[in-house]
Protein backbone atom coordinates (compact mmCIF):
# COMPACT_ATOMS: atom_id res chain seq x y z
CA UNK A 1 0.00 0.00 0.00
CA UNK A 2 1.13 3.20 -1.08
CA UNK A 3 0.25 5.11 2.26
CA UNK A 4 0.48 3.12 5.15
CA UNK A 5 2.32 -0.43 4.39
CA UNK A 6 1.49 -3.65 6.69
CA UNK A 7 5.07 -5.46 6.81
CA UNK A 8 3.73 -8.63 9.22
CA UNK A 9 7.08 -10.55 10.65
CA UNK A 10 6.27 -14.34 10.93
CA UNK A 11 6.85 -16.30 12.79
CA UNK A 12 7.74 -13.42 15.13
CA UNK A 13 4.21 -12.02 15.76
CA UNK A 14 5.05 -8.39 15.17
CA UNK A 15 3.19 -6.55 12.78
CA UNK A 16 5.23 -3.57 11.04
CA UNK A 17 2.85 -0.88 9.73
CA UNK A 18 4.56 1.96 8.15
CA UNK A 19 3.23 5.65 6.95
CA UNK A 20 4.78 5.10 3.39
CA UNK A 21 5.02 9.15 1.86
CA UNK A 22 8.20 9.76 2.26
CA UNK A 23 8.72 12.23 -0.37
CA UNK A 24 5.94 14.30 1.51
CA UNK A 25 7.11 13.70 5.05
CA UNK A 26 4.34 11.00 5.40
CA UNK A 27 1.87 12.91 5.40
CA UNK A 28 -1.80 11.99 5.40
CA UNK A 29 -4.18 12.13 2.76
CA UNK A 30 -7.90 11.06 2.95
CA UNK A 31 -6.61 7.82 1.21
CA UNK A 32 -4.18 7.27 3.84
CA UNK A 33 -6.92 7.66 6.29
CA UNK A 34 -9.23 5.30 4.94
CA UNK A 35 -5.79 2.69 5.05
CA UNK A 36 -4.94 3.07 8.05
CA UNK A 37 -8.63 1.90 9.61
CA UNK A 38 -8.56 -0.68 7.01
CA UNK A 39 -4.98 -1.95 8.16
CA UNK A 40 -6.22 -1.78 11.54
CA UNK A 41 -9.40 -4.44 10.96
CA UNK A 42 -7.06 -6.85 9.12
CA UNK A 43 -4.55 -7.22 12.03
CA UNK A 44 -7.36 -7.05 14.58
CA UNK A 45 -9.07 -10.27 12.47
CA UNK A 46 -5.13 -12.00 12.38
CA UNK A 47 -4.63 -13.61 16.23
CA UNK A 48 -1.11 -14.77 15.06
CA UNK A 49 -0.21 -10.80 15.43
CA UNK A 50 1.28 -10.12 19.10
CA UNK A 51 2.00 -6.79 18.94
CA UNK A 52 2.04 -3.76 16.57
CA UNK A 53 4.94 -1.37 15.47
CA UNK A 54 3.97 1.80 13.88
CA UNK A 55 6.83 4.20 12.24
CA UNK A 56 7.26 6.39 9.31
CA UNK A 57 9.65 5.60 6.07
CA UNK A 58 12.28 7.71 5.06
CA UNK A 59 13.29 9.49 8.96
CA UNK A 60 9.98 11.18 9.93
CA UNK A 61 6.89 9.83 11.27
CA UNK A 62 4.26 12.44 9.71
CA UNK A 63 4.25 15.80 9.05
CA UNK A 64 0.71 15.73 9.92
CA UNK A 65 -2.56 16.05 7.49
CA UNK A 66 -1.98 16.79 3.90
CA UNK A 67 -4.09 19.82 3.54
CA UNK A 68 -3.86 20.51 -0.03
CA UNK A 69 -4.34 17.11 -1.33
CA UNK A 70 -7.54 16.87 1.08
CA UNK A 71 -9.19 20.36 -0.03
CA UNK A 72 -9.32 18.96 -3.60
CA UNK A 73 -11.73 16.73 -2.95
CA UNK A 74 -14.64 18.68 -0.48
CA UNK A 75 -17.44 16.06 -1.32
CA UNK A 76 -15.09 13.32 0.09
CA UNK A 77 -13.98 15.79 2.74
CA UNK A 78 -16.87 16.26 4.24
CA UNK A 79 -17.92 12.36 4.06
CA UNK A 80 -14.53 11.76 6.24
CA UNK A 81 -16.06 14.39 9.06
CA UNK A 82 -19.28 12.29 9.26
CA UNK A 83 -19.20 10.01 12.21
CA UNK A 84 -20.25 6.30 11.55
CA UNK A 85 -23.14 5.91 14.30
CA UNK A 86 -22.08 2.26 14.98
CA UNK A 87 -18.75 3.36 15.94
CA UNK A 88 -19.17 7.24 17.41
CA UNK A 89 -16.04 8.59 15.05
CA UNK A 90 -15.48 9.86 12.33
CA UNK A 91 -12.44 8.92 9.57
CA UNK A 92 -10.38 11.85 10.81
CA UNK A 93 -10.89 10.30 14.52
CA UNK A 94 -11.13 6.54 14.10
CA UNK A 95 -7.66 6.08 11.60
CA UNK A 96 -5.81 7.12 15.25
CA UNK A 97 -8.10 5.21 17.01
CA UNK A 98 -8.51 2.07 15.41
CA UNK A 99 -5.33 1.50 16.96
CA UNK A 100 -6.18 2.09 20.53
CA UNK A 101 -9.10 -0.04 19.92
CA UNK A 102 -6.83 -3.10 19.07
CA UNK A 103 -6.44 -6.15 21.77
CA UNK A 104 -2.97 -6.15 21.47
CA UNK A 105 -0.18 -3.66 21.75
CA UNK A 106 0.80 -0.99 19.80
CA UNK A 107 4.26 0.65 19.96
CA UNK A 108 4.65 3.68 17.85
CA UNK A 109 8.66 4.50 17.03
CA UNK A 110 9.05 8.22 15.88
CA UNK A 111 11.78 9.53 14.62
CA UNK A 112 11.78 13.28 12.65
CA UNK A 113 9.20 14.99 12.19
CA UNK A 114 5.91 14.30 14.67
CA UNK A 115 3.11 16.95 13.98
CA UNK A 116 -0.67 17.31 13.92
CA UNK A 117 -2.38 14.24 13.15
CA UNK A 118 1.16 12.47 13.21
CA UNK A 119 1.12 12.99 17.15
CA UNK A 120 -2.69 12.11 17.66
CA UNK A 121 -1.38 8.95 15.53
CA UNK A 122 1.19 8.37 17.84
CA UNK A 123 -0.83 9.28 20.87
CA UNK A 124 -3.38 6.64 20.57
CA UNK A 125 -0.49 4.19 20.50
CA UNK A 126 -0.11 2.45 23.83
CA UNK A 127 3.88 3.38 24.04
CA UNK A 128 5.97 5.97 22.21
CA UNK A 129 9.09 5.55 22.06
CA UNK A 130 10.85 8.73 20.33
CA UNK A 131 14.69 9.60 19.05
CA UNK A 132 16.05 13.14 21.15
CA UNK A 133 15.83 15.01 17.93
CA UNK A 134 12.36 14.11 16.66
CA UNK A 135 10.32 16.72 16.27
CA UNK A 136 6.62 16.48 17.87
CA UNK A 137 3.92 19.51 17.83
CA UNK A 138 0.06 19.86 18.50
CA UNK A 139 -0.01 21.78 15.29
CA UNK A 140 -3.54 22.50 15.12
CA UNK A 141 -3.16 25.57 17.05
CA UNK A 142 -1.17 27.23 14.16
CA UNK A 143 -4.31 26.95 11.80
CA UNK A 144 -6.69 28.14 14.08
CA UNK A 145 -8.06 24.70 14.81
CA UNK A 146 -7.72 21.91 17.67
CA UNK A 147 -6.51 18.38 17.74
CA UNK A 148 -9.55 16.36 16.34
CA UNK A 149 -8.35 13.25 15.52
CA UNK A 150 -8.99 11.55 18.58
CA UNK A 151 -6.27 13.72 19.86
CA UNK A 152 -8.18 15.09 22.84
CA UNK A 153 -9.40 11.67 24.02
CA UNK A 154 -5.73 10.40 23.56
CA UNK A 155 -3.57 13.30 25.19
CA UNK A 156 -6.25 13.58 28.25
CA UNK A 157 -5.15 10.27 28.95
CA UNK A 158 -0.94 10.94 28.76
CA UNK A 159 -0.87 14.17 30.11
CA UNK A 160 -1.92 16.25 32.81
CA UNK A 161 -4.26 18.84 31.92
CA UNK A 162 -2.57 21.95 32.27
CA UNK A 163 0.46 20.50 29.56
CA UNK A 164 -1.96 19.32 27.17
CA UNK A 165 -3.82 22.46 26.76
CA UNK A 166 -0.41 24.27 26.76
CA UNK A 167 0.16 22.22 23.86
CA UNK A 168 -2.97 22.61 21.73
CA UNK A 169 -3.43 25.88 22.43
CA UNK A 170 0.34 27.09 21.56
CA UNK A 171 1.23 24.28 19.01
CA UNK A 172 5.09 24.55 20.58
CA UNK A 173 7.61 22.78 18.66
CA UNK A 174 9.07 20.01 20.96
CA UNK A 175 12.09 17.83 20.82
CA UNK A 176 12.10 14.20 21.55
CA UNK A 177 13.36 14.95 24.65
CA UNK A 178 10.89 17.09 25.95
CA UNK A 179 8.02 15.37 24.97
CA UNK A 180 9.58 12.57 27.10
CA UNK A 181 9.71 14.47 29.77
CA UNK A 182 6.28 16.09 29.48
CA UNK A 183 4.95 12.24 29.13
CA UNK A 184 3.80 12.84 25.27
CA UNK A 185 6.34 10.43 24.30
CA UNK A 186 7.27 7.34 27.01
CA UNK A 187 10.72 7.34 26.38
CA UNK A 188 14.19 8.36 24.36
CA UNK A 189 15.89 6.19 22.29
CA UNK A 190 18.87 6.73 20.11
CA UNK A 191 17.00 3.46 18.03
CA UNK A 192 13.14 4.28 18.53
CA UNK A 193 12.42 1.08 16.18
CA UNK A 194 14.93 -1.33 17.90
CA UNK A 195 13.35 -0.48 21.55
CA UNK A 196 9.92 -1.15 20.34
CA UNK A 197 11.29 -5.01 19.09
CA UNK A 198 12.60 -5.13 22.51
CA UNK A 199 9.61 -3.88 24.09
CA UNK A 200 7.42 -6.42 21.89
CA UNK A 201 9.73 -9.49 22.72
CA UNK A 202 9.23 -8.66 26.20
CA UNK A 203 4.67 -8.33 25.65
CA UNK A 204 5.21 -11.67 23.02
CA UNK A 205 6.54 -13.52 26.41
CA UNK A 206 3.38 -13.31 27.75
CA UNK A 207 -0.32 -14.81 27.54
CA UNK A 208 -1.43 -12.77 24.58
CA UNK A 209 -4.95 -13.16 26.51
CA UNK A 210 -4.19 -11.27 30.10
CA UNK A 211 -2.01 -8.73 28.00
CA UNK A 212 -5.39 -7.59 25.78
CA UNK A 213 -7.11 -7.76 28.75
CA UNK A 214 -4.56 -5.68 30.59
CA UNK A 215 -4.61 -3.19 27.97
CA UNK A 216 -8.51 -3.20 27.77
CA UNK A 217 -9.04 -2.97 31.59
CA UNK A 218 -6.54 0.37 31.61
CA UNK A 219 -8.61 1.94 28.86
CA UNK A 220 -11.81 1.10 29.99
CA UNK A 221 -11.18 2.65 33.52
CA UNK A 222 -8.70 5.08 33.57
CA UNK A 223 -11.11 7.71 34.06
CA UNK A 224 -13.88 5.77 36.63
CA UNK A 225 -14.01 5.21 39.94
CA UNK A 226 -12.51 2.59 42.47
CA UNK A 227 -15.85 0.64 42.63
CA UNK A 228 -16.42 0.37 38.50
CA UNK A 229 -12.61 -0.92 38.32
CA UNK A 230 -13.23 -3.44 40.61
CA UNK A 231 -15.98 -5.33 39.15
CA UNK A 232 -14.77 -5.22 35.66
CA UNK A 233 -10.92 -6.40 37.60
CA UNK A 234 -13.30 -9.49 38.48
CA UNK A 235 -15.18 -9.86 35.45
CA UNK A 236 -11.50 -10.27 33.28
CA UNK A 237 -9.97 -11.79 35.91
CA UNK A 238 -12.55 -14.46 35.99
CA UNK A 239 -12.57 -15.43 32.25
CA UNK A 240 -8.33 -15.46 32.20
CA UNK A 241 -8.91 -17.99 34.48
CA UNK A 242 -10.83 -20.29 32.06
CA UNK A 243 -8.55 -19.90 29.35
CA UNK A 244 -5.63 -22.62 27.94
CA UNK A 245 -2.92 -19.60 27.69
CA UNK A 246 -3.27 -18.82 31.06
CA UNK A 247 -2.66 -22.34 32.02
CA UNK A 248 0.58 -22.66 29.73
CA UNK A 249 1.55 -19.09 31.43
CA UNK A 250 1.26 -20.76 34.45
CA UNK A 251 3.40 -23.66 33.72
CA UNK A 252 5.92 -21.52 31.63
CA UNK A 253 6.26 -20.07 35.10
CA UNK A 254 6.59 -22.78 36.86
CA UNK A 255 9.28 -24.24 34.61
CA UNK A 256 11.69 -21.11 34.90
CA UNK A 257 10.73 -20.03 38.59
CA UNK A 258 14.63 -21.55 39.77
CA UNK A 259 16.03 -19.45 37.05
CA UNK A 260 14.84 -16.13 38.38
CA UNK A 261 15.29 -14.15 35.67
CA UNK A 262 12.47 -13.14 33.45
CA UNK A 263 13.74 -12.95 30.09
CA UNK A 264 15.29 -16.48 30.22
CA UNK A 265 15.33 -18.48 27.07
CA UNK A 266 12.09 -20.28 28.11
CA UNK A 267 10.56 -16.79 28.00
CA UNK A 268 12.22 -16.29 24.03
CA UNK A 269 9.81 -19.58 23.43
CA UNK A 270 6.93 -18.23 24.20
CA UNK A 271 5.45 -17.12 20.89
CA UNK A 272 5.01 -20.97 19.95
CA UNK A 273 3.74 -22.16 23.23
CA UNK A 274 0.73 -19.99 23.10
CA UNK A 275 -2.25 -20.51 21.71
CA UNK A 276 -3.90 -17.68 19.48
CA UNK A 277 -5.62 -15.17 21.46
CA UNK A 278 -9.08 -15.64 22.87
CA UNK A 279 -9.81 -12.05 23.44
CA UNK A 280 -11.72 -10.47 21.17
Amino acid sequence: MKGADPQTGEPNGIAYVTLNRPDKLNSLTLPVLDELISVARTIRRDRAIRVVILSGAGGNFSAGLDFASALKSPAKLARTFAPRPWRGTNTFQEAPWAWRRLPIPVIAAVEGYCFGGGVQIAAAADYRFTSADASWSVLEAKWGLVPDMSGIASLKQILPIDTAKRLAMTGEILTGEKAAELGLASEVSSDPIAAAEELAHQLIARSPDSVAYAKRLFDETWAKGPRATFFKERVRQARLLTLQNTRIAQKLGRETKSIGNAHSSADNRRLTKFLPRSVR
